[in-house]
């Protein structure tokens, strides 16, 4: 008997999804409730997991595949029941058995309990982003080789392929060492006595490609490289286009002189990391700034429906966060009635679920107005694009020391150059400078922030 695995739903207005990465192979054992193969959907990827015990018995849906709600993606051949045996008078019990027997001279293969990206011994969670699990998985690379450049040291779907390829260009790679069964290691790499572990080959042509990724030479000989496009990046894409051409977005910037905000923050970020457990960083001001400013400005925070401008009269507010995958934008919900301290460990929770691949659809349905910081990334002035529907954006960027008059004087003081973009369909010039000059004059005098943010 087969039972079905079936594309679930796939939350509010999502309809269709892209067939990831199959964690099982036709053939493997699987457990009940364990994931068997990922969908990346616009918004965020999710695990479908298997419907029975039993063995992968096909795979109907490929990697790179469409799909839509209900669809059967493959084929469980669910387990028989097997006849205990009894404490009878020394009689032979018969059992049923599998289809697939074991030869004699080997000894029965140890069935995977967790795919690799889940084995905690061996890929530390933590260290390493679920993409760089997924493409250590899919070309048989230990994870404790590779060298990571991401923050804390974090292993990121470069550094893995940056691996493969120089492993690829110089030497062969190293076969990984079969781990001892108990290390939850993954099932390409278990070992048997007459069949060491060998790592999964890379697709054929490839250098140091993806799951979906191809090498080929052009007529002149040179070589290009084809990836195909997760869910999310054609979403982003397709969005970012949509905003463009159906809005009327224009940018006006402004600069702020962030010495009371750095001061304030020498002053007291001891003390309030001792207290809170999280650094006071820079977004919890700005996110305040920006709530007053759209208290002023209320137009900033409203939406087009056709003929008619809805005016939010609640502030959930959107940080962007870049990840291996491209940027997300999770939602601080009602992040006007909340302290600096909640702004900081909220942001700092839904960055790490951000670039862990946790983030559920909740965590990114909604947002009144977005934040995003090009400032980290070394950008000293850009164009946010508006996260349709909401009709403004404000970029952070880089704080530079800069020459100016103050006084009559020329000082030397930390700047930094800020952007809304908005869509002058509802929002006026006058009011989109207004705002940026009221974020201005909160961020300079950042204790009116705790009278009017």
């Amino acid at each position: 008997m087969s039972v079905e695995i079936m594309v679930p739903a796939l939350g509010e207005s999502i309809v269709e999804a892209t067939v990831g990465h199959w964690m099982k192979a036709e053939g493997d054992t699987v457990t009940e409730g364990e994931p068997v193969v990922e969908l990346e959907t616009e918004k965020v990827n999710m695990e479908v997991v298997a419907p029975a015990t039993g063995s992968l018995q096909s795979i109907v849906k490929q990697e790179g595949d469409t799909v839509g709600i209900g669809e059967v993606l493959g084929l469980v051949g669910a387990a028989q029941a097997t006849l205990a045996p009894t404490a009878a008078d020394g009689a032979q019990i018969a059992t049923e058995q599998p289809a697939q027997s074991v030869p004699a001279h080997q000894p029965a293969a140890i069935a995977p309990t967790a795919p690799y990206s889940a084995a905690p011994e061996h890929a530390e969670p933590g260290r390493a982003t679920p993409l760089a699990k997924r493409i250590a998985d899919e070309h048989g690379v230990d994870l404790h080789l590779v060298p990571g450049t991401g923050p804390a040291g974090r292993v990121t779907q470069d550094d893995v392929t940056a691996y493969i390829a120089a492993k690829t260009n110089g030497a062969a790679a190293p076969a990984v060492p079969a781990p001892i069964p108990s290390t939850g290691a993954p099932p390409a790499m278990l070992a048997t006595p007459s069949a060491p572990a060998q790592p999964r080959p890379a697709p054929a042509g490839a250098v140091a490609p993806g799951p979906a990724s191809t090498v080929s030479a052009t007529a002149n000989g040179r070589r290009e490289e084809r990836v195909r496009m997760s869910r999310r990046r054609q979403t982003i894409a397709r969005r970012l286009v949509e905003a463009k051409q159906s809005t009327a977005m224009l940018t006006t910037f402004n600069e702020v002189d962030m010495s009371a905000i750095m001061e304030l923050r020498k002053r007291r970020k001891d003390a309030f990391k001792e207290r809170h457990g999280v650094n006071l960083g820079y977004m919890s001001f700005f996110t305040r700034a920006v709530i007053g400013a759209l208290k002023a400005f209320p137009r900033l925070n409203a939406e087009i429906q056709g003929n008619e401008m809805v005016l939010k009269r609640y502030y959930d507010i959107g940080i962007a966060v870049s990840t291996d995958e491209g940027l997300v934008v999770p939602v601080l919900r009602d992040a006007d009635r909340m302290s600096f301290a909640e702004i900081e460990q909220n942001v700092a929770a839904l960055a790490t679920k951000a670039r862990n691949g946790e983030l559920t659809l909740e965590d990114l349905q909604g947002g009144t107005f977005t934040i995003t910081n090009g400032g980290t990334f070394g950008s000293l002035l850009s164009t946010p694009i508006l996260n349709s529907p909401q009709v403004g954006i404000l970029g952070m960027h880089k704080i530079e020391e800069r020459p100016i008059a103050l006084n009559g004087q020329v000082v030397i003081h930390p700047m930094m150059y800020v952007a809304v973009s908005y869509d002058h369909r509802i929002v006026d010039g006058a009011e989109s400078v207004g705002f940026l000059v009221r974020i201005k004059q909160l961020l300079e005098d950042p204790e009116t922030l705790l009278l009017e943010g």
